[in-house]
């Protein structure tokens, strides 16, 4: 991985693999680059960008204050400047959505076109809720074995997937320490996020409208506890053009490589 430092000061790791369409694949909120590895290989004819925010993955900490999605919409600006990048691809999973969102308002000039996976302009409160149960806090399980003996009974929504697949997720997002599983982002992110949730939830519609002109791909858990359905069918009323599949057997968030991912992807990326 390469890393650059942010106006702040702040180092930020990425990965920078391929050539073709710079495709930038933004993370959910606690999770970094590895997010889109079971999606990678599927992805032939792209320039691959993954960035691990501050305060996720191989970055460095920071103020717990600026892990915002402001923030981390600006360190994606300074990414793409420090590549000498005037235009990407989004592929925006959750937080990563929300984030693709934001430039579509802020920097739209420099989007080619976003796939929003399992995110939307609304976000289900019961959904969020469960996110602050564990969001900076370390499992009590030692080793990933013990931790899988339990997954899939703790997440969500995913039905037949191979306790394979659920052990290589759980090496993805902690670490085995000689302490036991450790998160692999700054603990401190819960009070950024507790803190915003204690403000009043703002309107994201105009964030969602201002992705007008960008070729606009949209997928749903079948499962999923983040995004309503509701949301989804305003979303596919609003823009009648996007790419719109729902994820079977999936909850919060599809792994991407799953045939419906695949096909709306692939989809979306002939309009690029």
């Amino acid at each position: 991985m390469a890393s650059f430092t942010t106006s702040d000061g702040v180092s930020l790791h990425y990965k920078d693999e391929g050539e073709g369409t710079p495709l930038l694949c933004l993370a959910g909120l606690t999770r970094n680059a590895t997010d889109f590895d079971f999606v990678a290989p599927h992805l032939d004819g792209t320039r691959l960008i993954r960035l691990d925010y501050r305060g996720r993955g191989k970055s460095k900490w920071a103020d717990p204050a600026t892990y915002t999605i402001p923030v981390e919409a600006r360190d994606t600006l300074e990414l793409l400047d420090h590549l000498r990048l005037e235009k990407v691809a989004i592929l925006g999973t959750s937080r990563g959505g929300l984030i693709a969102m934001t430039l579509a308002a802020l920097a739209h000039d420099r989007l080619l076109g976003v796939v929003l996976n399992d995110v939307g302009p609304e976000l289900d409160p019961e959904g969020l809720e469960a996110i602050a149960t564990y969001i900076g806090r370390n499992p009590s399980h030692r080793t990933h074995n013990d931790l899988l003996e339990i997954w899939p009974d703790v997440i969500v929504g995913f039905n037949n997937v191979p306790k394979s697949r659920f052990r290589e997720e759980i090496a993805r997002l902690y670490d085995e320490t000689p302490e036991g599983l450790r998160i692999t982002y700054d603990p401190k992110l819960r009070d950024a996020v507790l803190a915003a949730a204690e403000a009043p939830m703002p309107d994201l519609w105009p964030l969602f409208d201002a992705l007008s002109g960008l070729p606009l791909c949209a997928l749903r858990a079948e499962n999923s506890n983040i995004l309503p359905e509701a949301t989804f069918a305003e979303m596919q009323r609003r823009r009648p053009d996007m790419i719109a599949a729902g994820v079977k057997d999936r909850g919060h968030v599809p792994y991407l490589d799953e045939p419906d991912s695949l096909a709306a992807i692939r989809q979306w990326m002939n309009l690029l």
